[in-house]
């Protein structure tokens, strides 16, 4: 027979979960960013933290937590209080890549995080440096085909998004190119300018405004749709790769075991910061898309990147160690 002492535990606990949600935010609110100023997660969070204040009407912070491709950030938060008080905008890379590379890496995304909500994605454009004498995807697979293991590309680190979707590439296209693992996509870009390397896959925000004026020439996107910030660029996919669809997904999460009812409050504060017009403009004109999706659609979308690079970091046989 259940103990009355028990009942009231369970009352109380439950009754302790919607207070706290009715309370939410009662203090200051510290949003991790897991990039250092200007970076894609950098950028969205002082823009999502003025309008969480606002609507939310307590501080919502920005700190700035980069290193080790997210790990650090990701690492603090999972140490917090469940409670709502210590976010993050976490990205594939920390939330996926870093656990494929290394399953010791000390923390798993489904298991020590609460997902609250996808935030926006950030598709890659394959880019290169002018001197090329490739004008189109197909212009450039046949040249590296010419001369295996000739043209550079860069990365923004081994393991990095740039990386693993070169290498899937690289697979898929039947081309083997050099790669050139840099300390961040800035560095990237520079080699991309400098013709320190020949190509690369960046983060659209990276080099949108390069492709605009005609510094670098865009090949292809890296997702099924076209980007709206690139309309006039074809995707890999309808150049003939099939299903080729890698982005980096930034979403909001907190440390496992944070209350549905404050879960479903923030959940519903950024759906509608992200759907006002001067947030949505102002990301359109960084090439980020907005995909607000709410809980169980961002959890499976954690499930499947986790899934996908996996399977593609054992295939290629990559690893954390290699990095090193």
């Amino acid at each position: 027979m259940i103990r009355l002492s028990t009942i009231a535990v369970v009352v109380l606990a439950l009754l302790s979960q919607h207070a706290s949600a009715d309370d939410y935010p009662s203090r200051p609110v510290r949003l991790i960013a897991t990039a250092g100023p200007g970076g894609n997660p950098d950028v969205l969070a002082r823009l999502l933290a003025q309008k969480l204040s606002d609507s939310l009407g307590k501080a919502f912070v920005v700190e700035n937590v980069p290193g080790a491709g997210g790990v650090l950030a990701a690492k603090m938060v999972m140490a917090t209080p469940p409670d709502g008080y210590v976010l993050m905008l976490g990205d594939s890379g920390g939330l996926a890549i870093n656990v494929a590379l290394n399953p010791d890496s000390g923390y798993q995304p489904l298991r020590d995080f609460t997902p609250i909500t996808a935030l926006a994605t950030v598709p890659t454009v394959l880019v290169v440096n002018n001197s090329v004498p490739a004008k189109t995807l197909d212009e450039f697979v046949k040249l590296a085909k010419a001369q295996p293991g000739k043209l550079t590309y860069g990365s923004a680190g081994y393991g990095s998004i740039h990386h693993l979707t070169m290498a899937l590439f690289e697979e898929q296209a039947g081309v083997q190119l050099l790669h050139v693992p840099y300390r961040g996509g800035t560095a990237l870009v520079n080699g991309l300018l400098t013709g320190e390397i020949h190509a690369g896959w960046s983060g659209i925000p990276n080099v949108m405004a390069l492709i605009e004026r005609g510094t670098l020439k865009p090949l292809c996107v890296s997702i099924l749709k076209r980007s709206p910030s690139l309309p006039n660029v074809p995707t890999c996919d309808e150049l003939g790769y099939k299903n080729f669809d890698i982005a980096t997904m930034i979403g909001l999460q907190a440390s496992a075991g944070l209350p549905e009812p404050v879960v479903q409050r923030l959940q519903a504060a950024v759906a509608k910061a992200l759907r006002e017009p001067d947030v949505a403009g102002r990301m359109l004109a960084l090439g980020i898309e907005l995909q607000e999706n709410g809980t169980a659609a961002y959890r499976q979308f954690m499930q499947d990147d986790l899934t996908k690079y996996t399977a593609a970091v054992k295939r290629l046989n990559l690893s954390a160690a290699k990095a090193q």
